[in-house]
């Protein structure tokens, strides 16, 4: 009897718990990078406060100049924000920092990405955001001014062919052979990127946090890096790949390596081909990954809502739209939900299968500083202020500092 009364005590005092719990008032803020908060976020956000009463979500656009920078001086402030669309490359810094968690993505999200892809986003044995927009890149080409210079409008295979096919156009046409980004920016990098993971080259081991930049891959890569110089578009450390976007729809450059959106960007009448980025002597027909996340922040007292949130705007629909809208190369596996446009093209299938030849954006506590070291060295090959091998060097030891 005795027993009984204290079973009957204790499931009447778990049920006011629970009925406690759902009945809180939680606010979270979110933000997500950018001039809007597109419709279908919204709507699931919308439906996951109808379905937890008392949770109210405010999202707040914030744009990419100063997305990031915001929240983090939020974070280091101790005033957080629950979520947060970042660029992956900042995660390594707040998770050493403790301003973001661990995020537990269920299998069955897992099974749904694409190879690879969770790697961008872990760091010692942790996945630290959802994967939420996700690019490989290719090279783009006017048929038009190719052919214009004498010679067929094919794919380089190789660098040495690529740099043929610049210095055919510099030589035969109006136009400079290749578009090359050498602006103060972080897709200086991200280009030099490209051809480092199409020589083999690597700049940290994530499984040891060794610094790997220094390497005859590397060096190879800043001398070729350099070398197009002779036969881009003059002056590239005032360009950044944006403004190639539009040299290219002017027709003064040839070449350039672009995103899957750069299709959606270039003038209809333009004939452009796309292939992908030619190997380098001593690699394949590689890519940057880079993969933008929605990590969830620590200290609000709501991780494990704001994780269900977030699980909800970086899976199914939300997400299709998402890669559809803004032109992304597919960060899941759609058909195995029933989507397969536009993802079933010749096009899209040259971006998909770059994956599994390409590596991840580096991953440094210091992202920043990273980033300047990178450009430094890219800028100081194009300009000839030291030798390659040298800058090479001098890079690595500098990034010991931020890794």
């Amino acid at each position: 009897m005795k027993f009984t009364f204290i079973k009957s005590a204790l499931v009447t005092f778990t049920v006011f718990l629970f009925s406690s719990f759902q009945s809180i008032a939680v606010d979270m803020h979110g933000v997500m990078c950018g001039g809007e908060i597109r419709p279908m976020d919204q709507s699931v956000v919308d439906q996951f406060m109808a379905d937890n009463p008392g949770v109210n979500v405010t999202m707040e656009a914030v744009p990419w100049g100063t997305c990031q920078d915001k929240v983090i001086n939020l974070a280091i402030a101790g005033d957080p924000v629950s979520f947060s669309y970042v660029g992956s490359r900042t995660l390594k810094g707040l998770a050493e920092n403790g301003h973001i968690v661990a995020v537990d993505i269920p299998d069955s999200q897992k099974a749904m990405y694409q190879p690879g892809i969770l790697d961008t986003v872990s760091y010692k044995g942790d996945i630290w955001g959802y994967p939420h927009a996700f690019s490989t890149k290719a090279l783009f080409m006017n048929c038009g001014l190719i052919e214009q210079a004498g010679l067929a409008c094919e794919g380089p295979q190789s660098w040495d062919e690529l740099y043929s096919m610049a210095e055919a156009v510099k030589n035969n046409t109006s136009a400079a052979g290749i578009g090359l980004t050498g602006k103060d920016f972080d897709n200086t990098m991200h280009q030099f990127l490209n051809y480092l993971y199409s020589n083999g080259g690597q700049v940290i081991d994530p499984a040891t946090n060794e610094i790997t930049l220094n390497s005859s891959n590397t060096v190879e890569t800043l001398e070729f890096y350099a070398k197009l110089a002779n036969v881009s578009q003059e002056g590239p450390l005032a360009w950044e790949r944006s403004q190639l976007t539009e040299l290219f729809n002017d027709e003064q450059i040839a070449m350039y390596i672009n995103g899957p959106w750069g299709a959606g960007q270039h003038k209809e009448e333009l004939n452009v081909k796309t292939v992908r980025i030619p190997a380098g002597p001593n690699g394949s027909q590689g890519t940057l990954l880079i993969t933008d996340s929605v990590a969830v922040f620590n200290g609000t007292g709501h991780e494990d809502m704001a994780s269900a949130l977030v699980a909800k705007l970086t899976s199914g629909d939300a997400q299709y739209d998402l890669d559809t809208g803004w032109g992304l190369t597919p960060i899941m596996q759609y058909p195995q939900i029933g989507k397969v446009a536009p993802y079933n093209t010749d096009y899209w299938m040259m971006f998909i299968d770059a994956i599994g030849d390409g590596g991840p954006e580096p991953l440094f506590v210091d992202y920043k500083a990273f980033q300047s070291v990178m450009n430094s060295m890219i800028q100081g090959a194009i300009l000839g202020e030291g030798d390659p091998a040298d800058l090479v060097a001098e890079a690595a030891e500098e990034l010991e500092e931020y890794k």
